[in-house]
């Protein structure tokens, strides 16, 4: 009876699959419990799953121990859901390993909210942004027309002539630099990103560090050896780190001290609160012994055109532009600051995966098709997708382990070939459609009229669109829904299902008396 959504799978069973769901999951995913007991949870990811969400899962399992994260879940119908996933081991009185438990929370209300607070914070951010980008080319406009109205006057006097064409050229330089800033800011720049040490990389223009930071400050490099790599343009990162120790300058005075320090960071349950993966990070820190900064205006410190410099000193996209770059080479940009006690700035960069790392984790999936008999009576698919070669794909996926399929390339043609095969008395054992296909009925037209011709086909969709679903979907809209993109595991995964499973008939599940909570 309770609300929360809950689920036991067994580890002691292959492939660790769920061993009891109660009417909460069942209310919450649209599934019946035949269709989810026996099957692994991860019928319920889709291809807006974060991989790294499914690795802390796996070896949160593999390493039998407890872990609570939201991840992006999938109905039955192909709508996505964002489920907060409170997973634990059970043991018996001996210590053995029993159940894995698992309690869910559909949370995606407060993710839309969450979703829509900060789209209008960054309405009201392109609203500063372009009040202050206008103020500052005006007045770069402004200089321009000067000068140029000055050249005409004084075009036979050259010493006046060269002076009037130096501040209209440094002028068009400035807005340039300034363009360049906004890309950057805006992470609209086309950067080259490389493997690099950025530990080797700083010591590699110490010398330009030194030149900006002067001879009136101290300076310190603090620097970790055997860094492992990340994945950045070192052009930028080295435009970016210039820009952070200038401002460190000329907020010091003489005699005290600028560090660079980069150190390893691990982050795991507090990933989510500093709005990253967990994972290995890679920190550049430039702290200063300068006049700080007030809380108020630390919270203002990254926003576009803010500057606490005087006139003419600053354009304010300072650290707009470095917080920019960090955030488009996957980091995050930190900013702790302490009035008249200094300030510390915090470039957290992702450590590189190598491809063979990548490939390792895809390999260690868990996931193993079940073989299918090479024989006359192996089930027989029919694949219905416009793309030919979508459809190439998923008939190889099926062959490969033994099935036999038939392809078809719209609804029309699809029908006729479900219809001639029924004649016969070799019936499809499934069908697997694309919804949106141009040119006549869609996928789930087909769907339903194949349900009415023989009710025991299961029907599998797949869409990449899932608004076309709620749109456009039939009164029996029974049928299991795999979103694009897909993997072959997958598919295969949701045909062996419907096989075993066999069509859903009727008006689809019926919720429970109580329904599952949500936040």
């Amino acid at each position: 009876m309770t609300r929360m959504p809950m689920i036991l799978a067994d580890p002691r069973l292959p492939d660790c699959p769920i061993a009891f769901a109660n009417n909460a999951f069942l209310d919450l995913t649209g599934y019946e419990a035949s269709e989810v007991v026996g099957r692994n949870c991860r019928f319920l990811q889709g291809a807006g799953t974060d991989p790294n969400d499914v690795r802390q899962l796996r070896d949160a399992i593999t390493n039998c121990k407890p872990i609570a994260l939201e991840i992006l879940n999938y109905r039955r119908n192909g709508t996505p859901f964002w489920n907060a996933i409170f997973m634990g081991p059970v043991f018996d009185e001996q210590g053995e390993l029993i159940y894995f438990f698992a309690s869910q929370l559909d949370v995606s209300k407060r993710r839309e909210s969450e979703m829509a607070l900060r789209q209008g914070q960054k309405m009201e951010a392109i609203g500063q942004l372009t009040a202050g980008l206008a103020h500052d080319f005006n007045n770069l406009l402004q200089i321009l027309n000067n000068s140029l109205d000055r050249m005409k006057d004084k075009r036979l006097d050259h010493q006046a002539f060269d002076r009037q064409h130096m501040i209209a050229q440094q002028a068009a330089d400035r807005g340039a630099k300034l363009t360049r800033q906004l890309l950057s800011f805006a992470r609209r720049t086309r950067l080259e990103p490389t493997e690099v040490n950025l530990s080797s990389l700083i010591s590699s223009f110490k010398e330009l560090i030194e030149m900006s930071v002067g001879n009136q400050i101290d300076l310190y490099l603090n620097l970790r050896l055997r860094l492992p790599d990340v994945k950045l343009d070192a052009n930028y990162f080295e435009m970016a780190l210039l820009n952070v120790i200038t401002n460190a300058r000329d907020a010091s005075s003489s005699g005290s001290s600028i560090t660079i320090q980069t150190k390893l960071l691990h982050l795991n349950g507090d990933a989510e609160a500093r709005r990253l993966k967990p994972g290995d990070y890679v920190v550049v820190t430039v702290a200063d012994e300068g006049h700080g900064m007030l809380p108020h205006v630390v919270l203002r410190a990254t926003e576009p055109f803010f500057t606490t410099k005087p006139s003419g000193q600053g354009t304010g996209l300072g650290l707009a532009m470095v917080q920019g770059f960090v955030q488009q080479s996957g980091g995050r940009l930190e900013v702790e600051s302490e009035h008249q006690r200094g300030t510390s700035i915090h470039m957290i960069f992702p450590v590189h995966v190598g491809k063979e790392q990548i490939d390792t984790i895809k390999r260690n999936t868990g996931y193993k098709a079940h073989p299918v008999d090479e024989s006359p009576n192996a089930p027989h698919i029919l694949v219905v997708e416009d793309n030919a070669d979508i459809a190439q794909y998923a008939a190889d996926a099926l062959m490969e382990i033994g099935y036999q399929v038939t392809t078809a390339h719209d609804s029309t043609e699809a029908l006729d070939i479900f219809e001639k095969a029924l004649a016969e008395q070799k019936p499809f054992n499934a069908v697997f459609s694309d919804v949106i296909m141009p040119g006549g009925p869609n996928g789930l037209v087909l769907a339903e009229k194949i349900s009415i011709l023989c009710a025991q086909t299961p029907v599998i969709l797949t869409t990449g669109y899932n608004d076309e679903m709620s749109l456009n979907a039939p009164e029996n809209n029974n049928f299991e829904v795999l979103g694009k993109p897909y993997q072959r595991s997958e598919l295969i995964d949701r045909i062996q299902a419907a096989l075993s499973h066999g069509s859903r008939s009727g008006n689809g599940r019926k919720t429970s008396d109580f329904g599952h909570v949500e936040e």
